[in-house]
């Protein structure tokens, strides 16, 4: 069963009075966000930097901008790094999880929070409620956000409600109290994280909530009310690529993945013929690495 934490009081005030020597970092992975990266990055480093002392480490992790997504990041505050660097000593990689895995290994904080950089709506509040279930319980080691999306920007989400959530019906019932599995918001504590591996794709969200639940059971994992949401409407035919990596990486976690051969490169096949490969690899547990 998916607790849902109350987050009434949690001001980022309270949360950082309550973190007492625990470290967090704040991390929003970005690609060509120079349009909203600004503002979430300026109003993170005055309330949750500056004024309370919630965030110990802004980060924007950068993954590869052609726009001014990097310099807008710095002169609102936040301490930029290029992927360029990671893949310097550990490879190339590309995709979401990719970037995720990169900040995790670059971060130090004890807690770290993601945000996704192209989110209209953005409240430093939700730092303090995501971090609530981690601060307040030893047990929690994953804190998802749900919220609310209007009908006209997706509702629930598409991929999420279509197939993200029936996944986990069927094949984690455990886990089909989690409202918003694929949110770009969530939390959680760096000895979980760095033990497990990162879906370089689309597959990065649903790959971690079900290995942080195969270590450690589903009530390890938490959710929280963030309110509205609104951000980045994509086309059905983007979607139809992330669909298929969520959907691959969930059905090889729970022991239901097609048998492809060592040669075969698992991929979409559209209706008008064009194929796309799915990006399903791996970064290995930072744990794991010398």
């Amino acid at each position: 069963m998916i607790r849902t934490f109350p987050t009434a009081g949690w001001t980022p005030a309270a949360a950082a009075a309550a973190k007492g020597d625990t470290t967090v970092t704040l991390c929003f992975p970005c690609r060509d966000e120079a349009a909203t990266i600004g503002p979430l990055v300026a109003a993170a480093r005055a309330r949750l930097v500056d004024d309370t002392g919630l965030v110990d480490e802004l980060l924007v992790l950068d993954d590869r901008s052609t726009d001014a997504t990097a310099a807008t990041a710095a002169s609102a505050g936040a301490t930029v790094v290029s992927i360029d660097d990671v893949h310097r000593v550990h490879g190339a990689g590309h995709g979401k999880g990719n970037a995720l895995w990169a900040s995790l290994l670059v971060s130090q904080g004890d807690l770290v929070v993601w945000c996704d950089g192209d989110v209209t709506t953005f409240e430093p509040v939700w730092v303090a409620h995501l971090l609530a279930p981690l601060l307040t319980d030893p047990t929690v080691d994953l804190v998802k956000a749900l919220y609310h999306r209007p009908t006209t920007d997706g509702g629930g989400g598409r991929t999420t409600e279509l197939v993200a959530r029936p996944l986990l019906s069927l094949f984690a019932p455990d886990l089909a109290g989690l409202a918003q599995p694929l949110s770009g918001e969530y939390a959680g504590r760096r000895s979980a994280l760095e033990a497990i591996p990162f879906v370089e794709g689309w597959g990065a969200e649903i790959g971690m909530v079900l290995d942080i639940t195969a270590r450690s059971g589903a009530r390890a994992i938490a959710q929280v009310d963030l309110g509205e949401r609104r951000h980045r409407h994509r086309s059905l035919h983007e979607l139809s690529v992330q669909a298929a990596e969520v959907l691959a990486t969930a059905l090889g976690r729970v022991g239901r993945g097609a048998d492809q051969g060592a040669e075969a490169v698992p991929a979409l096949h559209r209706a008008d013929g064009s194929v796309v490969p799915l990006h399903l690899a791996e970064r290995p547990p930072i744990a794991s690495l010398a």
